[in-house]
């Protein structure tokens, strides 16, 4: 018993330390305390010359980034345009596939991109059920000794409402967002980075099932479960339900960039486990569609948005969420 409680000494310590430097750690809903307080260690190592109550912010970021993560466990599904029925009623639609042969199915998208119907075998992985928040994003830029993005437009009393911590964090470039997801990962010591393609349609279609749209009902009940058309702007990343696996907002709200170059004809030459896209490419994917887009066009799990990766502003339609490339448990 004694051996044990002198075993135990450093680690109470530690945390000790770490409280009484920077008052009381987060509680976590995933992480062991002595988890939470390694990533404080690692905070203070990385970022010596940030003052304490930074630091705090940055491990409650990255503590929240980690317990927002949803396990998706892996398995088999056809990724692609799977067809629906040519009519259909979007607040009341019908079990895939509705009565009909596959081949009576009309495309769901019209383009044609993803028509080529293909096997995808994938491990399990953890996706974040939120957007990144502004909030979030904000911090990231501060930890780096950056000015947060559109500085001078946010003193704008007309524009105000678009830099609210809660609306998901509009992008300039793809790689902001890879870059976050990767500092969130080297903080906290797991393998954080954006999800592939098929990791993101496999979630928004509750593990690979044949689902028209990403809501909690695989239906649009506007107002409920997405937003009503015409509303004009990005709202909170957690405003509406989620999907059957935890997830919200996969759809009607911003865009998420994904991992993988665009490559028209890739469905077509994808392996059957875990494609990651093709190895080089002029513009990368972005999934779900953002909020000023016709939801019957846009919405549906399977259509995907080629896009420059350096865009020319931080455009509120464009966001993403991070991803933890990992099979086991936390």
């Amino acid at each position: 018993m004694l051996r044990q409680f002198v075993l135990a000494l450093p680690a109470l310590f530690f945390l000790a330390g770490c409280e009484a430097e920077s008052g009381p750690l987060p509680v976590s809903k995933s992480l062991t305390p002595e988890k939470v307080a390694s990533i404080a260690a690692t905070i203070k190592t990385k970022y010596p010359n940030l003052s304490t109550d930074l630091r705090e912010k940055v491990l409650n970021t990255v503590v929240q980034s980690i317990d927002n993560m949803v396990f998706v466990e892996g398995g088999q599904f056809d990724m692609g345009d799977f067809g629906w029925a040519c009519e259909y009623d979007e607040t009341d639609v019908c079990t895939w596939p509705c009565g009909q042969e596959p081949e009576q199915l009309c495309n769901i998208s019209r383009n044609g991109d993803d028509d080529f119907v293909h096997p995808v075998k994938l491990s399990s992985y953890y996706l974040s059920k939120f957007q990144t928040t502004v909030r979030d994003f904000d911090v990231f830029f501060t930890a780096q000794g950056k000015e947060v993005f559109d500085v001078k437009l946010r003193e704008r009393e007309d524009l105000k409402s678009m830099y609210s911590p809660k609306l998901p964090a509009p992008t300039k470039s793809w790689q902001e967002a890879k870059s976050y997801c990767l500092w969130v990962g080297d903080i906290s010591g797991y393998a954080v980075d954006l999800p592939t393609e098929a990791q993101w349609e496999f979630a928004a279609r509750s593990r690979g099932q044949h689902i028209l749209f990403p809501t909690n009902s695989g239906s649009l009940d506007f107002g409920k479960n997405f937003p009503i058309e015409g509303e004009g702007e990005t709202f909170f990343v957690d405003r509406f339900l989620p999907n059957p696996i935890g997830l919200y907002n996969m759809s009607g709200n911003a865009t998420d960039w994904v991992n993988d170059w665009y490559g028209k004809d890739y469905y077509k030459n994808s392996p059957v486990d875990n494609p990651q896209g093709p190895e080089t490419g002029e513009q990368k994917v972005k999934r779900g569609s953002n909020y000023p887009e016709a939801p019957l066009s846009a919405a549906p799990v399977v259509r995907r948005w080629p896009e420059n990766p350096n865009e020319e502003a931080y455009y509120p339609g464009t966001s993403f969420r991070c991803a933890i490339q990992t099979d086991k448990p936390l």
